[in-house]
């Protein structure tokens, strides 16, 4: 369940530099994420690219697809990241950050359909489609630049949509499960979780030793009532299975409002590497 931030929303994206004391937070991560998992995480394709996305309906109902946010220069060349004003976790007001930059955009229109759209800009903008309209926020970026075109003007709306609101990464599958389960880069990032985890995880859970990890963790195991519910064999890619992107593993909340993915990106979708997708803070 979602609820409005009682605090001022802070813009900034997340620190990267930031470790436990004992500097082995990654591997005791890691290790957890295995537990949920079910499977280590050295069993993965370590040279592919991996991406946490939000989806669901709370996106649609509050216009966040089509926020203006989205398509700002600064955004779409990974300059900046886009924080929204809303928060997906009881318990925090903590907002999600996400990559314009290394999101997926949606132009697509039917065939002969009339468009908005600069007739240059188009033929160019279908040109590094990767898949019919759809198109990576960092080949979005120089072609709104290379056109002037300003896709948050009124003249555009319901040309664009984001169909995969990509959060903030570094590309790794520790990291994007990082992101997607929101434990920060050390144990001063957990959130006050205090939802119970369903009985079944219980055991699972156990075999994570950090308590403060634990704790968090459990709020991922839920029947959905306070806390998400692990959907893992039942999570789906997004719509970028036809385009040979694999689902790692989701997480839904009980009432139908958002669920939040990790999908492991096909090398058509991943685009060229650009290094990390983690725009720096405001």
């Amino acid at each position: 369940m979602t609820r409005e931030p009682s605090a001022p929303v802070d813009s900034r994206a997340p620190s990267v530099s930031r470790t436990s004391p004992d500097g082995d937070w990654d591997r005791q991560l890691a290790d957890a994420f295995a537990v949920l998992l079910g499977r280590p995480l050295r069993e993965y394709d370590p040279d592919a690219v991996y991406a946490a996305c939000v989806d669901g309906n709370l996106l649609y109902e509050t216009g966040f697809r089509q926020d203006a946010a989205w398509v700002r220069p600064a955004a779409l060349s990974g300059a900046e990241p886009v924080v929204c004003d809303w928060v997906l976790f009881d318990e925090t007001d903590q907002t999600p950050v996400f990559d314009a930059s290394g999101s997926f955009f949606d132009f697509w229109a039917p065939e002969g359909a009339r468009t908005a759209l600069p007739k240059d800009f188009a033929a160019a903008l279908h040109a590094v489609c990767f898949a019919r309209g759809l198109v990576r926020g960092a080949d979005l970026a120089p072609l709104v630049a290379r056109y002037g075109v300003d896709l948050a003007a009124s003249a555009f709306n319901g040309t664009w949509t984001v169909f995969f609101p990509r959060l903030v990464s570094d590309g790794t599958l520790l990291d994007a499960l990082r992101v997607a389960l929101a434990t920060g880069h050390g144990p001063e990032d957990l959130l006050p979780f205090t939802t119970e985890p369903q009985e079944e995880w219980e055991e699972e859970l156990a075999a994570i030793g950090h308590p403060g990890l634990r704790t968090h963790l459990g709020y991922f195991c839920t029947n959905g009532e306070e806390g998400l519910i692990p959907l893992l064999d039942e999570a789906t890619a997004g719509g970028l299975e036809d385009e040979g992107c694999e689902p790692v593993a989701a997480w839904e909340d009980g009432h139908g409002q958002f669920d939040i993915r990790v999908v492991r990106l096909s090398d058509r979708v991943a685009g060229p590497r650009r290094g990390p997708h983690r725009p720096p803070p405001r």
